[in-house]
């Protein structure tokens, strides 16, 4: 049986190759890094320095648990500017304007500017941020046809060996901009995740971008950011274990699927009794099918797998439930992770949305407006001893991550040149789901990591098809 499930696995992988060259790197027959050259590495330091007053600042306890290697990635890719007011710019141009912009935005967002000295304390020093030049020895639209993550991953600053060695742990800000043969822009922000969750990442970049293009009425509107996480939820000495930033990168694949709202919809009106008692959201449906189809790939390799119950951990924003509301130009994190456990037989697409979505409320009924001050110690407490004796009663458990950027504006980044053609945050992590919207809002893309079997299984299922298609085309327009 093993024997015939290896040479099928074979003839599945070779057959989808045949039909799917750019997805699988065939296109790019030569060496994928070979394809990205870093051409110069440099600091941008704010334009003015410091005050001394705001010399060091205190991260909140949620900022505190985040581990200092991780960041928190988003890559933004526009197609070479016809009609803009900086058309007829040169790259070099174009890069020598982002890099005077993003001096000027680092005066705003100074921390950013610093090092970071202890787990909640940075020094606001103006040691600057390190920032990348690439040139990409390809087309911006042969990449779209369909993106290859190898190639994608090449466009994340802290990727790079020798950024990483030098910066990783103590830069709290990593910039790299690749330029495609044709004039295309690659645009990608690695803040460290100590400072930033993902609206902390849009409001910078909403800042840097708007300096870029000369946006005075926007830059106007955004209003300067708050750095007050520490006063608002303090760090506090800690015995208890950080949030587990592990990956495993052995034998793992990871694939971008994009779910057709309009399917999804269907799905909504036809999912039974659940509709009585809650409305599913989008982003519930597009997860729920996911692990419906991930655990049934896992069980068909790992029949053991049938006797373990499954834990999701779902980032949940505190932002909009704490009161009053942490306005989204507050930065640092503010979200928890949050794990909820499924039996091993509740793996039906209306038994996961059902929990998910009785989870989400109990958990924002009971716990989400806790996290600030005093009691918001006490609850990061309690919740770090739910999740160890969640564990420690449920050996060998089957753990899924999830994360989504949906409904965050991340198209609407402009820096002078219109806005992008794509916009997207690929996460390497076993198990690992994130999810957000696609460009014309009738989609949400999910970019999915599966060890390499079950990965074969799972991107054939038709369960999956039926609602979304495996690394479809990306439109330059």
């Amino acid at each position: 049986m093993v024997i015939f499930l290896s040479k099928f696995r074979r003839i599945v992988t070779t057959y989808r190759r045949s039909l799917h060259p750019i997805r699988y790197g065939i296109l790019f027959s030569c060496n994928i890094h070979s394809l990205v050259e870093i051409t110069s590495r440099k600091i941008i330091k704010p334009s003015s320095p410091t005050p001394h007053h705001n010399r060091f600042l205190k991260l909140s306890l949620l900022d505190q648990l985040i581990p200092s290697t991780l960041t928190a990635t988003i890559i933004w890719l526009y197609k070479n500017p016809n009609g803009s007011n900086f058309a007829a710019e040169t790259s070099e141009t174009k890069s020598e304007r982002l890099q005077e912009s993003l001096s000027k935005a680092l005066v705003h967002f100074y921390p950013l500017a610093g090092r970071l000295k202890s787990p909640a304390l940075v020094e606001c020093n103006d040691e600057g941020a390190h920032f990348l030049e690439a040139r990409v020895n390809c087309q911006l639209s042969d990449f779209l046809k369909q993106p290859d993550i190898k190639l994608l991953t090449n466009f994340i600053p802290d990727n790079d060996p020798k950024t990483a060695q030098e910066a990783l742990g103590s830069v709290l800000l990593f910039i790299q901009i690749s330029v495609f043969n044709c004039g295309g822009i690659v645009v990608a922000a690695s803040p460290s995740h100590k400072l930033a969750d993902g609206t902390s990442l849009h409001t910078f970049m909403r800042t840097w971008a708007a300096i870029n293009c000369e946006d005075r009425v926007l830059g106007a509107q955004l209003g300067p950011p708050e750095f007050t996480g520490g006063s608002l939820l303090p760090p506090r000495e800690l015995s208890l274990p950080s949030i587990n930033a592990s990956m495993e990168i052995q034998s793992l694949t990871t694939r971008r699927l994009v779910f057709d709202i309009s399917k999804i919809a269907s799905l909504k009106s036809n999912n039974g009794g659940v509709v009585q008692t809650f409305i599913p959201s989008n982003i519930n449906l597009v997860l729920a099918i996911i692990l419906k189809c991930s655990i049934a790939a896992s069980r068909h390799f790992k029949p053991e797998s049938w006797m373990r119950p499954m834990v999701l951990t779902q980032m949940i924003s505190l932002r909009r439930s704490i009161v009053p509301e942490i306005l989204e130009n507050v930065m640092g994190n503010w979200f928890w992770s949050h794990p909820l456990l499924f039996k091993e037989n509740e793996t039906e697409l209306h038994e996961l949305v059902s929990k998910m979505m009785q989870g989400l409320t109990d958990f924002r009924a009971k716990k989400a407006n806790r996290f600030k001050g005093e009691e918001g110690f006490l609850v990061v407490s309690e919740s770090q001893r739910e999740r160890a004796d969640l564990y420690k009663r449920n050996k060998g458990l089957y753990g899924f991550w999830a994360t989504s950027l949906c409904k965050l504006p991340l198209y609407e980044i402009d820096f002078g040149w219109g806005k992008p053609a794509w916009v997207t945050s690929p996460g390497v992590r076993k198990n690992l789901i994130l999810l957000a919207d696609t460009k014309q809002h009738d989609g949400i893309e999910a970019w999915v990591t599966l060890d390499e079997q079950e990965m074969a299984i799972f991107e054939c299922d038709p369960d999956l098809l039926a609602f979304g298609s495996v690394n479809p085309s990306i439109s330059l327009g």
